[in-house]
């Protein structure tokens, strides 16, 4: 998982847009500690507390995110909960038009590895505050 991640984030090539994503499944799915961990790199990448704290809310935020950053966001959501269903068309198709087909799959490889963080991280209960950066 930690090579998959890596790889994921390489091929994304926006380490700020990574951070978004992995924060945005770890709310999705309660994980405290991926949260602890994303939002300090977040923070460490440079990203600003206006778009961290408001991450919960991306879609009432307009201007705040990129259409880029906003589709991937779109995809995140769509890709952890899929127990609502499967990924609508027009969510992928957002998202294709602004990452090429490489850029798709390592972003779809990113959702995908939070999300296994996420189940072996809230399964095991493991507690915030142990990540430094």
């Amino acid at each position: 998982m930690s090579a998959l991640s890596a790889a994921a984030k390489k091929g994304l090539g926006d380490p700020v847009l990574a951070e978004l994503v992995m924060i945005r499944a770890s709310q999705l799915n309660h994980c405290a500690f991926c949260l602890d961990m994303h939002l300090k790199a977040a923070r460490e990448n440079g990203e600003s507390e206006d778009r961290v704290q408001l991450l919960n809310a991306w879609e009432e935020t307009e201007g705040l995110y990129s259409e880029r950053e906003r589709a991937a966001l779109a995809l995140t959501e769509a890709v952890t909960v899929l127990t609502e269903g499967f990924v609508p068309d027009e969510v992928y198709e957002r998202a294709a038009e602004h990452f090429d087909e490489a850029g798709l799959a390592h972003l779809i490889g990113l959702v995908a590895v939070i999300n296994g963080w996420n189940r072996i991280m809230v399964s095991r209960r493991v507690p915030p505050g142990g990540y430094q950066p």
